[in-house]
């Protein structure tokens, strides 16, 4: 069982708290091992809508599997985000211990006045940026991006970016496909790297209304790294090949085959960016050696530059 906590502040948005809260309440729903609590330093928090929030004022016992979230809260100035001693002290405590702390918008600076800030890449809200690379000048703070993540540290540039953030901390730690039906359920058909507008594979070709086409995809999400052939496709949907391709490209621009090359390729991304090599990365995702990876990587470097 995975812990996650949210430090909840005064004055919190509650799209902080709860987009963020959402998508780990969902990973529960779907099996995941997530357990969701909330700590703050009096029983109960006003946010910033004027909404009371009912919060335990003992923190739970973690371990360095565990999560802290810090959401963020309404705020002029970052002077104004003040976390207590003893919440600071928890974030330092389960941080040191290899923990996962979690900030968005403006509660990178709660992170900040624990330390643990220095040397580490970071964002926040784009009003807040300048501030905060002025209190923090040993922080890379990362401007114009929607999350970043060091390490054991990841901050969110605030409000739905927080969505986007655990949405990549999900598919991180249990893959793409898994981070996609979290956010289909929670109808997020935009989610978006941390670095650009780029969205996933999984949802960039999914704002269409066939319902056929709906669930050819979603037999490809739940079997990418498998052959998969039009024959069988056509007999289990009870339609002819044509009319897949045809219905396929009409929904979304690509056929069937490229649509699973695109899934294959964004999971082999993340797998070589994590370490894993080329050759090992096109074996997890079902390619029979590593060519067709690499033409197919050196083939979107090609259209990423012809774009810019």
């Amino acid at each position: 069982m995975r812990r996650v906590v949210f430090l909840v502040q005064p004055q919190v948005y509650l799209l902080d708290l709860a987009g963020p809260a959402e998508v780990f309440h969902t990973a529960r729903d779907f099996g995941l091992p997530y357990e969701l609590s909330y700590v703050a330093d009096e029983p109960e928090i006003i946010t910033a809508e004027l909404l009371p929030v009912r919060c335990a004022t003992t923190w739970p016992a973690l371990g360095a599997n565990d999560i802290i979230i810090v959401p963020g809260k309404q705020c002029a100035t970052l002077e104004d985000v003040n976390p207590s001693e003893r919440a600071l002290s928890m974030l330092r405590a389960h941080h040191r211990q290899g923990g996962m702390v979690v900030s968005v918008c403006a509660a990178t600076e709660a992170l900040g006045r624990a330390g643990l800030l220095d040397g580490r890449r970071c964002a926040t809200h784009h009003q807040l940026q300048d501030e905060l690379a002025a209190r923090y000048p040993a922080a890379e703070v990362v401007r114009d991006v929607l999350y970043t993540v060091d390490g054991n540290l990841a901050t969110s540039a605030g409000i739905a970016s927080g969505i986007d953030l655990t949405l990549h901390l999900i598919a991180t730690w249990h893959g793409p496909t898994t981070a996609g039906r979290i956010a289909r359920a929670l109808v997020v058909y935009a989610r978006r790297n941390g670095s650009d507008e780029q969205v996933s594979a999984l949802l960039r070709h999914r704002s269409h209304l066939s319902d056929l086409v709906h669930r050819l995809q979603d037999v490809i999400d739940e079997r990418y790294t498998e052959p998969l052939r039009l024959a069988e496709l056509s007999r289990k949907f009870g339609c002819s090949e044509r009319t897949i391709t045809r219905r396929f490209r009409d929904a979304t621009g690509l056929t069937p085959l490229r649509y699973q090359q695109a899934l294959r390729l964004e999971r082999a991304e993340h797998l070589i960016a994590s370490g894993t090599t080329v050759e090992a990365a096109a074996r997890a995702v079902g390619f029979s050696d590593s060519r067709t990876l690499r033409a197919l990587r050196a083939a979107g470097r090609t259209a990423a530059a012809v774009a810019s």
